[in-house]
């Protein structure tokens, strides 16, 4: 715990506001809903650039593991741009506090949900009512929710996206200076309901300033065993212009992992080269993404200035950004871009797919391993430009 408070002390000075009304950093407070029990936070900063964009806000549910619902930017011409693919608070609300699930599974289906302690798919021996599976960590057993199943025939059901969706969070603060605003949280997940080892607490930071951006969680192991941690998030980036074909994606990455198919997403084991691909997304300027559906995790990762940089362009909307992952423990990046949809997800994360999966032989699957008083960050940071 000591770990824990120096983290906080360093991440923000003390200005704990009042858990009985809405944390806002705007005239509005009474439009803001509670989501998942607590009040949804908004920080705002006006616009001051006639020239460049510049993120505007943050719209956070800290009642559903401080998942970024919304981020909004202005864009000189073009007024403010939702850049991530988002509804309305009232039906976020609705989605999540209404129709969602007991795992919380329709949380990454919009915004930005924080993914810990694993992204993406983990299999496992099926419970017999279907509802659980049983996975291995260095000999220890690991029971997790089986929480998603594709649509075909065969399909097998599987863990996915970790387990902070309806986490709640304590210990709050919000600061706001001339430049920005910024909002921690803590959520102590313990043992993540009994599905995992030893006791975590997460201090998740979000940051607002014109020119970025920031997301960080720091995974602390409060408990007496070792336990495995991996971390991302899942934003779905909105292309403004509403027309998917046209826009593009650089992802810097020289392999990709090999998929059973695109319904079960299952790696085989197998990392594959991107020369001569469809995976090759190298262009410095970013490759058409047309009519082509990915569901895919990149890895040996291109690293220039300290960060391995994706970048989405919507050139019909004159619209960019840059997506930065900032920790050297992101070792992979999945991009989900369906054709038939409006947004692009890139999702910086740790770790390849199925982590404990046997598929894998040898290979460091890059889950890290947090002995008790250990810490581990991730950190992304989003930047705009005019293209």
């Amino acid at each position: 715990m000591k770990t824990l408070v120096r983290a906080l002390a360093l991440l923000l000075p003390a200005l704990p506001l009042s858990m009985a009304g809405p944390l806002v950093l705007n005239s509005h407070a009474q439009a803001l809903p509670e989501i998942g029990g607590q009040k949804v936070i908004l920080l705002t900063r006006n616009a001051v650039s006639t020239t460049q964009p510049e993120f505007t806000s943050i719209t956070v549910a800290p009642g559903r593991g401080m998942e970024i619902l919304q981020i909004t930017a202005n864009f000189p011409g073009k007024g403010n741009v939702d850049v991530l693919a988002s509804p309305d608070l009232a039906s976020a609300k609705k989605m999540l506090d209404v129709d969602d699930n007991d795992n919380g599974d329709l949380g990454y289906r919009l915004g930005s949900a924080f993914l810990v302690p694993y992204p993406n798919r983990i299999r496992g021996k099926l419970s017999a009512d279907g509802k659980t599976l049983t996975t291995e960590w260095q000999g220890h057993s690991l029971t997790l929710p089986a929480n998603n199943i594709g649509h075909l025939a065969g399909a097998e059901r599987h863990a996915m996206h970790g387990l902070i969706l309806k986490a709640k969070t304590s210990e709050i603060r919000v600061n706001k200076d001339p430049g920005g605003a910024q909002v921690t949280g803590v959520i102590h997940a313990g043992n993540f309901g009994g599905h995992w080892f030893s006791k975590t607490d997460l201090v998740i930071t979000i940051t607002l300033t014109a020119d970025t951006v920031d997301a960080s969680i720091e995974a602390h192991n409060v408990g007496s065993e070792a336990e495995p941690i991996a971390i991302a998030w899942h934003p779905y980036f909105n292309l403004p212009s509403g027309n998917r074909e046209q826009a593009k994606v650089r992802i810097p990455a020289s392999t990709v992992a090999e998929v059973d198919n695109y319904d079960n997403v299952f790696p085989t084991g197998k990392i594959l080269p991107v020369k001569g691909t469809k995976f090759d997304l190298n262009a410095p300027d970013g490759t058409v993404l047309a009519k082509t559906f990915f569901d895919d995790n990149w890895s040996h990762l291109d690293w220039k200035g300290g960060a391995v940089t994706v970048q989405i362009v919507d050139p019909a909307a004159h619209y960019g950004i840059n997506i930065e992952g900032l920790s050297p423990e992101i070792k992979t990046i999945q991009m989900y871009a369906p054709p038939d949809k409006n947004f692009v997800a890139i999702e910086h994360q740790y770790n390849f797919a199925d982590p404990f999966g046997k598929e894998w032989g040898g290979t460091d699957t890059s889950m890290v391993t947090l002995k008790p008083g250990e810490s581990t960050p991730w950190h992304v940071r989003l930047r705009l430009f005019v293209p």
